[in-house]
């Protein structure tokens, strides 16, 4: 269990919640950013309780494993390495069994069930991806995919292609985040800094 939270939000079956723990931390002491602490908790501690408050499967998405490893979640390794973001979505493709997926950075703390909620609403037969955009840029890492987009995005990976233009091949929604502080993450010191000033 993480934290005090064990009453589920919501029952929101058919939705598998995976964290992307690629990033380094190399600016930020070289802590693997998922563990860097916050408050009383470490930033995936944070999201993982996102996930078991709507008991929802959660995964990691690690190439390096080991600091991840005391977690009580499964830890997958990119199924094609190199390939950064659209790597890591397409790894989160293939663990699920779920018809939907949501991605988030194991960088981003500040993510809400609010936020979650304003996803999940725009799911359509016609929507396969829906994120939001922030200054007129889109914010992908906190995202909603269909699974059946697998085929497709690990065909592209060969490319190189960033995480937007991947899903602009895609039927996707976009959406204005109702607090854009959602979409904060953990880049530099100063994000750091804001951070723990915030979650005193």
């Amino acid at each position: 269990m993480y934290g005090n939270h064990t009453v589920p939000v919501k029952d929101t079956p058919g939705i598998t919640f995976v964290v992307q723990a690629g990033g380094k931390g190399t600016r930020l002491g070289g802590v693997p950013k998922g563990l860097i602490r916050l408050g009383n908790d470490r930033a995936i501690d944070r999201l993982l309780r996102l996930a078991e408050e709507r008991r929802w499967p959660a995964w990691i998405v690690a190439n390096v494993p080991e600091p991840y490893a005391e977690l009580d979640a499964p830890i997958a390794a990119d199924v094609v390495p190199g390939r950064g973001a659209p790597g890591g979505v397409v790894t989160a493709l293939s663990v699920a069994r779920t018809e939907w997926v949501l991605t988030v950075g194991c960088d981003m703390p500040f993510v809400t069930q609010e936020a979650i909620d304003a996803l999940l609403a725009e799911r359509a037969p016609e929507v396969d991806v829906v994120c939001f955009q922030r200054g007129g840029r889109l914010e992908p890492l906190l995202g909603l995919y269909r699974r059946s987009l697998l085929t497709a995005f690990a065909a592209r990976l060969e490319a190189q292609p960033s995480l937007q233009s991947l899903i602009r091949g895609a039927r996707c929604r976009v959406l204005e985040p109702d607090d854009p502080s959602v979409l904060d993450s953990l880049n530099t010191p100063e994000d750091l800094q804001r951070a723990r000033a915030s979650i005193r």
